[in-house]
This record gives structure tokens, sequence and C-alpha cells, in this order.
């Protein structure tokens, strides 16, 4: 994707973003920031967001953070930006006392920690660091590497403690400014002329990208991400034509063109492995295109790697949506990755929300050219990520089956689901802060939760917490549903509901119902109140309280009586 320019970015600020969801932001710096809020309020209009951003005066990260009263925790915002530059940083470097050198990494992670909890203390946010882009400034050349007296040493030293200390705050995330740097180059993100003139860190041109970076963050917690990719076969994940060249004949290896194949399909696999989804969408015979896959010795992927495998004569957009009924995620999750530029043009034509990223024309450059696009950015990780593949696979087999049933009652029936309801604890809270995060359309309220949050929840003597997991006869769900109910009085007024959609339509949501009204009635409460607030998502669920029993109360608020409930059919058993 080519970049808006800076210049761009600054006159989307004048463009209508009213009808856009709005985001609060913060950003403080030890250098001046005002053209980098700029470039990241103008990239939120090419995202469809409107940035609120309060942008502090220059080197005020104290000040802000230590004042109670101050701008930053008035404006309450739901992100704050930290921008320290490598320039200041170097500076401090140099007023540091010599004999104590080695000691500067861990004296400077330990204040910008310091920050980090005085901001937790204040306000519930969401902290996005920047890190330290390197510089070295060669006063030691090459040995610089090797003592704790140089500045680089010192600078890398720093970027490691900062994530490290980093995963202790479940609601901080760093945006990886090194990383960029790797791939622009130094002298196309840095700006001495600009830092000694104005103390502006970033060349104007690095900012786009920046902007888009810091995004990409806020989107993903947010739950807006990619989860799928969907890939061509032929002179995609290998070079040639499997129907006409054969098993011998496609290229794919260690030799030549076929290393960059067997590259791609290596990145696929972290991918894979990372959580993101696989499907295979080609015009192929089925046999002829799942050879290579079972056969091939220099395969990187096999068949285990795919979520959802079709090879046949129909035209790829009809394939494609196939494959998003059969996963049930939304269009705007998936990628698809074809060497064709017909095919892609089709596609992007025909299925809109998809991502269809146009690939180069040497496959040498499929992997450099994806990670530059950095589709599958994430803001968690869980160990139910993992299993992702397996999950989507045994739910294609569901599909199968379903289809071999007289009716629909007949099918739940012959699933064997057996599910399991406890409250929140520790080993969870990634899965469910994960959950809140990434449902969007089985989700009543969408409130966002960072882990700190639902440990927190847990703690809360005020509030009930459940999750909800599934199995079936073809494979384990995982944790699938998330409930907050918070106590009022007599009543229980339900925060948060959420659901995977993966298990929408077989029970589940009769059974977490039946659920959230027996725990009720059983502690006391003679009330469950639910509400449902619409998204531009979320309408699959409008209906969802007044079809399972509860009475409509006004303003979207439904009550049911903990006494009276009569409990919703399910073909689910609960695991005690």
């Amino acid at each position: 994707m080519e970049l808006p320019g800076f210049v761009e970015l600054k006159r989307n600020l004048k463009k209508d973003m009213s009808s856009f969801p709005a985001v609060t932001a913060a950003v403080i710096g030890d250098c001046a920031t005002q053209h980098f809020s700029a470039a990241l309020a103008g990239w939120g209009y090419t995202v469809g967001i409107r940035y609120d951003i309060f942008d502090s005066d220059y080197d005020q990260i104290d000040a802000q953070t230590m004042d109670p009263s101050s701008e930053l925790y008035s404006h309450a915002p739901q992100n704050v930006i930290i921008v320290n530059c490598t320039q200041r940083l170097y500076e401090d470097f140099c007023a540091f006392p010599p004999e104590r050198r080695a000691e500067f990494a861990d004296t400077k992670a330990a204040a910008i920690e310091s920050v980090w909890k005085r901001i937790c203390d204040s306000v519930r946010t969401r902290i996005i660091q920047l890190d330290f882009p390197e510089w070295d400034d060669r006063v030691f050349g090459d040995y610089a590497s090797r003592t704790p007296e140089s500045f680089i040493y010192q600078l890398r030293r720093l970027n490691g403690l900062i994530s490290d200390r980093a995963k202790e705050y479940k609601n901080l995330f760093i945006s990886d400014i090194c990383g960029i740097q790797s791939r622009i180059g130094e002298q196309a993100l840095r700006d001495d002329k600009m830092y000694c003139v104005g103390k502006l860190p970033f060349r104007t041109d690095a900012l786009p990208l920046i902007a888009k970076h810091i995004t990409d963050i806020i989107l993903a917690a947010s739950g807006r991400f990619k989860k799928c990719a969907v890939l061509d076969l032929d002179n995609t994940l290998w070079g040639g034509v499997i129907g006409d060249d054969g098993m011998d004949g496609i290229q794919i290896g260690e030799l030549g063109t076929g290393h960059a194949f067997t590259e791609f399909q290596r990145w696929l696999k972290e991918l894979k492995n990372r959580g993101i989804i696989l499907c295979v969408c080609s015009k192929n015979n089925d046999s002829t295109a799942r050879e290579p896959f079972l056969n091939h010795p220099d395969m990187v992927l096999r068949l285990e790697d795919i979520s959802v495998f079709v090879a046949n004569w129909q035209d790829k957009a009809t394939n494609i949506l196939s494959i998003r009924d059969t996963l049930n995620i939304g269009l705007d999750s998936m990628v698809f990755i074809d060497d064709n530029p017909f095919e892609r043009e089709a596609v992007r034509s025909l299925v809109p929300g998809i991502t269809v990223p146009d690939l180069p024309e040497s496959p040498e450059d499929y992997v450099s050219f994806l990670r530059g696009e950095d589709l599958f950015g994430t803001a968690s990780f869980s160990s139910e990520d993992r299993a992702r593949t397996d999950q989507y696979r045994a739910e294609a087999e569901r599909v199968g089956l379903r289809s071999r049933c007289a009716d629909y009652g007949e099918y739940l029936r012959s699933l064997e689901m057996v599910a399991e309801a406890k409250p929140f604890d520790s080993f969870s809270f990634p899965r469910i802060s994960q959950l809140t995060q990434r449902s969007n359309q089985f989700n009543l309220r969408t409130v966002r939760y960072s882990e700190q949050d639902i440990a927190d929840l847990a703690a809360d003597p005020g509030c009930i917490t459940l999750y909800f997991k599934l199995r079936d006869r073809f494979g384990d769900h995982g944790l699938i549903s998330v409930v907050v109910m918070k106590k009022r009085g007599k009543e229980l007024f339900v925060d948060t509901w959420l659901m995977s959609c993966r298990v929408l339509k077989r029970g589940m949501e009769e059974f977490i119902v039946n659920k959230m009204i027996s725990v009720a009635r059983e502690a006391g409460f003679g009330r469950v109140i639910g509400e449902y607030v619409p998204t531009a998502k979320n309408s699959m669920v409008a209906d969802i309280y007044p079809r399972l029993g509860f009475t409509p109360a006004g303003d979207n608020l439904y009550s049911a009586d903990t006494a009276s409930f009569t409990p919703n059919q399910t073909y689910i058993t609960e695991e005690k």
C-alpha cells in the first residue's frame, strides 16, 4: 500500500469526520510532537476514525503525569502515546556520570516505568510507548557492541528492558519505531536539522508510517484486525501450475526460484502458529491441488495447516464467500493473496470489505512486501491462538455433518456438546481480555477490557463473572463466551455478554442465558437486566434478549424475573 504523504494527512484534518467513531488520545513526549499528532489525526481519516487528541507541550511528560489536575488526565484519553526520542536520550547519556555509564539503561528504564505507573494509577487507558530507534555515535566504533560504556550498547539494552517491563502492564503496547527504521533506514527516519531547530525528532516523510503503526495498535486492541489469509496455489505457494507441470515440475525447495516459495510458506506457517487462519481457494481439481500438500517433500505447509481447503472451477469470489460462511467471520478480517492481477481485481470488486494486496511480480519479493504491508498485527496473544487452525478445521467437518442430517435438531444432538461455566480465573485472563477486544458481532454492549481490567472485575465483590467453554465430538472450541453481571440492589445488570460467532446457533446462547438466570437466582437476585447497545457490526444480536425470554423495558433494556423464567431448550449439557 502506498502511504499518503504528510501534507495529504494535514489536508485530511479539514475534511468532515463527524460521522466517524471518536478515539480519544493524548500525546506526551520529551521532544516536540505537534507534527506527530497532526499526522496521527490525519491518518485517522484514512481508516475511518476521528481522533480527539490532546497534544502536550514540549518536554512535559513529568508535569502532565505527576499533576492529578493536568490536561492529560482531564482529557480522560482512551490512549496515551509516549514519544521518547533517541536524540534526547543521547543528551541524557552524555550528561550521565562516565563512571556509571553501565547503569544508564537501568536508570532510564526505571524512569520510563515510573511514568507508566503514574498513568495507570490516575486514569484507565491504553498506553503506547515508542521504543528508541538505534543511533550509534561511533565513539567506540565497532567495539561499541562489546562495552557497556558505549551509547549504542545502553540504547539496545534499554529497548530490551522496556520490552521486558512492558509485559507486566496488560494495557501497555510498544510501537516498534526501531523496526520501522530497520526497514526505511536511519536517514529516512531522523531529521537532525529539524531537531536542532525545533526539537522535532522524525522526518515528516516518515510520520505517515509511524501514524499507521500506532493506529494499527489501537484498531487491533479495539477488535479491528485480520484473522484469515485466503491463499491461491499456482505461482503463489509454488512456482508453476500443478495441473500442467505435475509434482516434479512445480518450483519449490532450496534451488532457484523454488527457494522464494519455500520462504513464503515458512512465513505463512509462522502466521498460522500465531493464530492466523490459513485457507486455500484455487481453481483446480481438488485431488490435484491437494497432492503437493500430501506428497511433495519440500512443502512446508501441509493439509493440517489449512483450515478450509476449496479447490474447484467456480469463480474465486463465490468460493471466498463460502469460506467466510464456513468460518463465520467478517469479510473485513480476511486477506486474499493471489499472484494473478485479474483474480485480485475480480475478488476486490465482488467481495466488498476483503483486503487484497497487490503482490509484486517477483516471488522473491512476496515476503518482504507482505511484511511491509503489516496486515496481520495483533494486540494480544494467548495459548488458544495456537489451536485456532484445528478448531476451524473441525468446524468444516461440522458443516459437512450438518448437510447430512435430516433436521437441525438431529444435527445439534449428534454433536454431543458439553459446556463448562466458571468464574474468571487468572489463567484465563489473557483469553477473556482478547475476546472482549476481538468480538464485534455477538457483543451486546461492546465494552473492551484489558487484562488488568479483567483482573479487577474478577476481584470486585460487586460483580459476578462467568466464562464459558464448549466442546463436541469433533473437538474443543475453547473459551468462547464471557459474561459480566454487576450488582444493583436486588438486580443484576449484564454489563458484558459476548460470544465467538463460530459457535452461533448451536444452543450456546440459550445455555448461557439459562446459566445467567440460575446463577442470579441462586445468589438471591430477583431480576436480571440486559441491554443492547447497537453498533455498526452487532445487529445480529439486536433481538437476542426478547428471543430468549426477556421482556422489553424501554431504551434497549430488557428484564427477566429469575423466579418465573422458563429455561430455553438447548442440546448442550453442563460439565459439573
